[in-house]
């Protein structure tokens, strides 16, 4: 806020179903500006909101919401981010785009990167399939672990979290990687891309990116990403 002159403060509420339904009030009666939901809330508060964006309509999950002309509205930056980073510089944009993971992180991905060749793994290969056709194009679902040649690999899991490796075709087959898993430091996959000099994002920076949608959403300025990638990094 400060590096833009806008007086206002973000903190963060441990919160349960109960709370979530107490901040949306909070909204209602301007005591809130805008808030964000994280997991196991997004999928509530998408049931809560009384306007969805086509992000978050697609997506079937909310994870920040505002006041507006008398309704609460509720929007995916998750989706916003995931369009950002697979269109970064930094990646081939005709690259196919090769998505782990089955849950909602995966699902903001693929409705990302709609138009593109899509596929996805999962170690649920059930629940991939059910994913996969809301894509559009339906992703191709293939064996977790499964290379795709030249791909921007996108990982959707956990995995890297607690010091886990990506399969080692998928890394050694890519074109490039975002890795949404972080931690304290460096993921193995991010340790692995910057070895091989394999272009990549890490968590840290598509966190900033999801921060960025959500204050532009609420304030209609442009989010100061240099700024908030210096602070997300600092120890």
């Amino acid at each position: 806020m400060a590096a833009l002159g806008i007086e206002g403060s973000y903190a963060a509420r441990r919160a349960g179903r109960a709370e979530l339904a107490v901040a949306v009030e909070e909204l209602r009666s301007g005591a809130l500006d805008g808030i964000n939901v994280t997991m196991p809330l997004k999928r509530e508060a998408a049931r809560i909101a009384e306007r969805l964006t086509s992000e978050a309509e697609a997506s079937g999950s909310v994870n920040t919401m505002r006041h507006r002309r008398g309704r609460v509205e509720g929007h995916s930056t998750d989706v916003v981010a995931a369009r950002r980073a697979l269109a970064d510089s930094r990646f081939d944009p005709e690259a196919p785009i090769l998505v782990l993971g089955s849950g909602g992180a995966a699902a903001a991905v693929l409705i990302g990167g709609a138009g593109r060749a899509l596929h996805l793994e999962a170690r649920n290969e059930a629940a991939a399939r059910g994913l996969a056709a809301r894509s559009t194009p339906p992703a191709l679902v293939q064996p977790f672990g499964q290379a795709v040649h030249g791909a921007v690999v996108v990982n959707a899991t956990p995995l890297g979290m607690a010091g886990e490796s990506l399969p080692e075709p998928v890394l050694a087959a890519a074109g490039g990687l975002i890795d949404l898993a972080y931690g304290d430091g460096d993921t193995p996959a991010v340790i692995r891309a910057r070895e091989v000099g394999l272009p990549f994002m890490d968590g840290v920076e598509f966190l900033v990116l999801q921060a960025a949608g959500s204050f532009e959403w609420w304030t209609g300025i442009d989010a100061p990403l240099a700024v908030m990638l210096e602070a997300a990094r600092k120890p």
